[in-house]
């Protein structure tokens, strides 16, 4: 690997070493491994269904944590442009045909127009572009011109502006962009005792501005009307968890000269959440949120899902201090190996292998590890990524959530495993990320790196190869105590595309 006097400047700018550039091309020649799964979570089975009254016990327990003094954050990546949102308008507006196809998306969302939230924005934005309102517009057949008020720069500019900033639902109050729904969810299921909210956000560099202008109008009222104190802070993915690019040869991917790096994927974020200074961080996208009058699931279940984190807590505290304290016998071991089966279906040759203070050594490094609850949802679409048992290097197996990339498909066992998968990704986390001491974990040390991915890309119109470092909630987490709670699909509304705002969860 040639590297110029302007590359290694460029690597020190960055944070980047030498080595950890090679590093990330020599893993563009090598792959990433697919993982051995020991099988699909389903209920029994690495999924925990709770009772009513486990709910309300759960319930109980998270109200406690707060109400002692408890501290919490809510951590929503918002980064992402909307631009993916709205890819069949902008094929509509770049293609010939004046008029949108029978049945087609655009259609569909020009039939029920006036039903989305930012549908009196539209009709503001087209009588300042063409001097007339949508209805007329569209009566002369000018369903382009319509279209290209949404998205174009000089309209309402929602094909370049981020997600979190656009307007989603209807309110009491007027409108509501999806950054403003997650404060009023975070007042309701996140107040700590003296009544502040802690809100985390990743952001773009080219929409921080942005989001500080709309926090700056948002949060008073919010404040205001919820009694509560909101604390929003923002960070940016740190140029050093850019991966480089290279050509299809795997030799480094350059323009103007000088070596290609891209953001690494949402993976990288393991950095900013290592940051956050709260003890009990919840983790949510920016786009799953729903109007006030279908809430209420929503806070039911984030309560649920963090009060059984804190029961976990609680006993792996209360484990942690018999064995630190040497006042263990051969079945309190025992009980713990079951705890670790049942509680997170995590098993590994140690529990029978060992046996006195070598068990006890290994049951206290496996136990003091970041913890997280993950709201699952029954996979209503085909089967796929998702919940799974799966292998570590280590021997030990654990709930992992898988991409179906990282899965051999042409392993006919891998694909009756996934075929009985009957959960989606999680749609809500909550994490413990103190050990018992409540000294912060260092997240990076729990990353399993091998499991990133390799994707296709192009800039410019030349063809790339690009690296994405392990996901947020997959390979980022690998080695945290991890549990499944299936929560109902009614907590799982995300939007992906426009038309998603014309589905009765949006529309309140």
């Amino acid at each position: 690997m040639n590297l110029t006097t302007e590359d290694l400047e460029m690597l020190k700018a960055r944070g980047v070493t030498e080595e950890q550039l090679q590093a990330q091309v020599n893993r563009f020649k090598t792959g990433f491994p697919y993982l051995k799964i020991y099988d699909s979570a389903r209920p029994g089975e690495g999924i925990t269904i709770l009772s009513d009254q486990q709910q309300l016990k759960a319930m109980a327990r998270w109200q406690a944590y707060l109400t002692d003094g408890g501290t919490v954050c809510k951590f929503v990546p918002a980064s992402g442009a909307a631009s993916r949102m709205f890819k069949a308008l902008f094929a509509f507006v770049d293609g010939e045909a004046r008029q949108a196809a029978p049945g087609s998306d655009v259609e569909t969302l020009l039939a029920g127009i006036h039903n989305v939230a930012f549908f009196g924005q539209l009709d503001e934005t087209c009588r300042k572009l063409y001097g007339q309102p949508v209805d007329q517009l569209l009566k002369e057949g000018r369903q382009k011109d319509v279209i290209r008020a949404i998205i174009a720069p000089d309209g309402m500019n929602y094909g370049g502006l981020p997600k979190g900033l656009l307007t989603f639902h209807h309110s009491a109050d007027g409108t509501r962009t999806p950054v403003e729904e997650q404060l009023i969810e975070g007042a309701q299921t996140a107040r700590q005792a003296d009544g502040t909210v802690n809100m985390h956000l990743t952001v773009s560099g080219s929409h921080r501005k942005a989001f500080e202008k709309k926090l700056s109008h948002a949060i008073p009222a919010i404040e205001k009307r919820m009694g509560v104190k909101i604390n929003v802070s923002m960070s940016e993915q740190m140029p050093s968890t850019d991966t480089v690019a290279v050509n299809e040869d795997n030799t480094l991917f350059r323009e103007d000269g000088k070596p290609v790096f891209r953001p690494g994927g949402h993976g990288a974020l393991i950095q900013n959440l290592d940051k956050i200074d709260q003890a009990v961080v919840f983790i949510k996208n920016i786009d799953n949120v729903v109007p006030d009058s279908l809430r209420g699931d929503t806070i039911r279940y984030k309560q649920v899902i963090a009060g059984y984190l804190m029961e976990l807590h609680d006993r792996i505290a209360a484990y942690t201090a018999m064995i630190d304290a040497r006042s263990y016998n051969p079945e309190q071991l025992q009980e713990v190996v079951k705890f670790m089966r049942e509680a997170f279906s995590f098993d590994a040759p140690e529990f029978d292998s060992l046996k006195g203070e070598d068990l006890a050594t290994y049951l206290r490094g496996i136990l003091n590890r970041p913890l997280r609850v993950c709201g699952m949802v029954r996979n209503e679409g085909e089967p796929g990524g998702g919940p799974y048992i799966a292998y570590n290097s280590d021997g030990s197996r654990s709930l992992q959530i898988l991409e179906s990339s990282q899965i051999d498909l042409s392993n006919e066992e891998n694909r009756q495993m996934m075929a009985k998968a009957t959960h989606f990704n999680p749609v809500d986390l909550v994490c413990y990320v103190r050990d018992i001491n409540g000294k912060k974990f260092h997240l990076p040390d729990y990353v399993d790196p091998e499991t990133g991915f390799i994707s296709s890309k192009s800039l410019h119109g030349r063809a790339l190869k690009a690296l994405e470092l392990p996901g947020l909630w997959n390979g980022a987490m690998s080695h945290w105590n991890t549990v499944f709670v299936e929560v109902p699909i009614t907590t799982f509304n995300p939007v992906k595309t426009v038309n998603d705002l014309l589905r009765p969860q949006h529309q309140g």
